[in-house]
């Protein structure tokens, strides 16, 4: 049959609250024109993030009421601890409360003034723990990811030969990891090829570096590998996970994405002196080695979910409802980054808003008029999220200027999906009575999660 269905019924539901456009007008100006600060009753449909977001199965509901909460060694985390293994086969697993915790331990002890770090792309909180330490967080993706109107089959991935210039430059000893995010969200969901993976690995073994995974979405960059690479359309998705990890020394993860559950995450590790150091500060700052901040019956939730997250049904219905959407947009002549990716549908502001520039943000403009013609919460990312200053205070623009659609893991139907589209459509052709924005207060570091704003 063409029709993919998705693969699960709907067994609870959860009342949306409708608003009219003169109420989300006052909302949004109460809020300081920042859609983080709007109340989430207020939202008709939720794409700010795919974090911590997703319906969690029947499967992961019985396994929270099976959890252990003993204190240490509880059977829920080894019944965890087994599913990350079974996909990642790394040593060490210690769990965090979210992907965040997990970064703040590693690149707290291995970052500091005169380090640097390298990936494809960092996102938002990787970057500002990078950062926060006093190392540098340098992005180093391929050309064509650069272009949102250009198709390839694999635009997360690194520059390798840009990576090794850097190493050379750089020099080895002061490049403490090198990082590898799959897919790619900075660069629009965007899949990295298992090539791509191993010519990575290639690179870091020649200069003895160690490779992490940031992993969020390894299971969706996983199905890409499947659908668009030689070699890989008759494997499995956990056999091609399995090799993805065996390229990489350990990953970061937030399970909130792929392990299809509302908190957690973890580290994984091969080296077990690193591997002492942060469990010493995570039990410091998260929690006994066993819980790491998590309640038992979370760490039950998250191994249920990785079991789920595989399953190739899913896997079908998530890229496909994500292709959906922007394939609708591409219809109406809205600009995205092309192909769809993964988790998401990413608006190229730029083009969409070509007469606002950089410094007036066209990503938050779009933003907000997308919340108030219909309700929809999104998220830019651009020069707010990654714009930085020189030293006399001029903006300095992040490379590009998106909007991100991001669509929570089986919460809406093709109907919602339907909704989004025709508010975008609508947005898109009043598109010449936008306005651009100024920012009136920031935070110094992730200052998009608290700023305000005002209309100009």
């Amino acid at each position: 049959m063409k029709t993919i269905i998705e693969p699960f019924k709907i067994k609870s539901v959860e009342p949306i609250r409708f608003t009219t456009r003169e109420e989300r007008v006052k909302i949004l100006e109460v809020a300081g024109y920042n859609p983080f600060m709007i109340r989430a009753d207020d939202v008709l449909i939720d794409l700010l993030t795919d974090s911590g977001t997703s319906a969690m199965s029947s499967d992961q509901w019985a396994g929270i009421m099976r959890g252990d909460e003993s204190y240490a060694g509880a059977k829920s985390f080894y019944n965890f601890e087994a599913a990350v293994k079974k996909i990642t086969s790394d040593e060490f697993i210690i769990p965090t409360h979210q992907g965040r915790a997990a970064e703040k331990i590693i690149f707290s002890i291995l970052g500091g003034p005169g380090k640097y770090f390298a990936s494809n792309t960092f996102f938002d909180t990787t970057r500002a723990n990078i950062e926060f330490t006093g190392a540098e967080a340098v992005d180093l993706l391929v050309e064509v990811g650069k272009h949102p109107e250009l198709r390839a089959p694999f635009k997360g991935n690194m520059d390798v030969e840009a990576l090794e210039a850097f190493i050379k430059k750089i020099g080895k000893e002061n490049i403490p990891l090198i990082v590898l995010t799959v897919t790619n969200n900075s660069g629009g969901g965007q899949p990295v090829s298992m090539q791509n993976i191993r010519e990575v690995k290639d690179v870091c073994k020649k200069y003895g570096l160690p490779l992490f995974l940031d992993a969020c979405r390894f299971a969706e960059n996983a199905y890409f590998i499947k659908l668009r690479e030689k070699g890989y359309e008759n494997k499995s998705v956990l056999e091609i996970c399995r090799e993805m990890f065996s390229y990489a020394d350990g990953s970061t993860m937030s399970a909130k994405k792929d392990a299809l559950v509302n908190i957690g995450g973890w580290l994984s590790l091969n080296d077990d002196e690193l591997a002492m150091k942060c469990r010493n500060l995570l039990i410091v700052t998260e929690g006994f080695p066993t819980y790491g901040g998590l309640a038992g019956r979370d760490l039950e939730a998250i191994a249920q979910g990785l079991e789920e997250v595989v399953d190739e049904h899913y896997l079908q219905y998530r890229i496909r409802s994500t292709e959906y959407l922007g394939e609708k947009m591409l219809s109406a002549g809205i600009p995205i980054i092309e192909p769809p990716g993964g988790h998401a549908i990413y608006i190229d502001a730029k083009r969409f808003l070509p007469g606002i520039p950089p410094e007036q943000y066209p990503g938050h403009s779009i933003v907000c008029e997308l919340y108030i013609e219909g309700g929809i919460r999104a998220c830019e990312i651009g020069s707010i999220m990654f714009g930085k200053y020189d030293k006399q205070g001029k903006l300095i623009p992040a490379m590009m200027e998106l909007v991100r659609l991001a669509i929570p893991r089986r919460v809406y139907t093709q109907s919602h999906i339907d909704y989004v589209a025709e508010v975008l459509i609508e947005v898109y052709k009043n598109r010449s009575k936008i306005k651009g924005y100024q920012i009136i207060y920031e935070a110094p570091m992730l200052r998009h999660f608290t700023a305000k704003f005002k209309p100009l």
